[in-house]
């Protein structure tokens, strides 16, 4: 599926693009290629294949949710470039 060259405007004016002749010349060639792989793979079969197949199995691989001692304050402090007692010390942005 060759696009024309006002196909490609078009295109290019839908995503707000300016293009010179030369790029609409690329474009028209890179995005015809594109089209004409997307109907390769339209043409395969997939029937057989169900919508959520997936080449791996997937599995939960979070950790249980369970309750711990939280880290030392300093620790936790330890690279904060401003601190003020026992919490992070940021600008006001507002006033």
């Amino acid at each position: 599926m060759k696009l024309s060259h006002e196909e490609v405007r078009h295109i290019a004016e839908l995503a707000k693009l300016g293009i010179n002749d030369e790029e609409v010349e690329q474009f028209s060639e890179q995005l015809s290629a594109i089209l004409e792989y997307a109907e390769v793979i339209n043409r395969l079969d997939t029937d057989a294949i169900p919508p959520t197949a997936q080449v791996i199995e997937l599995r939960n691989v979070m950790r249980d949710d369970e309750p711990r001692p939280s880290s030392p304050v300093e620790e936790i402090l330890a690279n904060a470039p401003r601190r003020g007692d026992d919490r992070f010390q940021v600008q006001a942005i507002l006033e």
